[in-house]
């Protein structure tokens, strides 16, 4: 086998491959199309089937137009559908305020002391947390042995 029967065999291949693509196209536009009869999608269908080159050519002149519509249409659809997707799954994004509201809040129950809720606050607000001084410790009585 030459070089040349590998390049013809690809081509041919290729060819092929582009047929079966054209007619999975045109067969779901076929069936997508609301405004056309069964009739009408059965004699689509069969003149695809068995004039193939022919009927893929017709359908494409006869109905090329029409069928970029309805594929503009199915993508807008697609489009909506998934930006209603993404806000559903999507977090909400909370606020500053309602940051410093729930800060409040813990700070008020007791849950957090008012130097955490400083730093809390300092943080939800961008700005540095001020330094914490430590805590000087008292000193221990030394136990005496006696």
């Amino acid at each position: 086998m030459s070089l040349w029967d590998i390049m013809v065999s690809i081509f041919w291949f290729f060819v092929l491959f582009a047929w079966i693509w054209l007619l999975i196209t045109i067969l779901s536009d076929i069936f997508r199309d609301h405004e056309l009869s069964g009739w009408g999608k059965a004699g689509w269908t069969l003149f695809l089937l068995v004039l193939p080159w022919v009927g893929a050519l017709t359908y494409l002149i006869v109905r090329g137009p029409s069928m970029n519509e309805r594929a503009r249409v199915q993508a807008e659809r697609n489009d909506r559908a998934f930006r209603r997707y993404v806000q559903d799954a999507a977090p909400s994004p909370v606020s500053t305020a309602d940051e410093l509201a729930k800060l409040v809040d813990l700070r008020d129950r007791g849950a957090i002391s008012t130097a955490d809720y400083e730093r809390a606050k300092a943080t939800v607000l961008g700005q540095a947390p001020a330094p914490s001084v430590p805590r000087q410790q008292e000193p221990r009585a030394a136990a005496t042995i006696t």
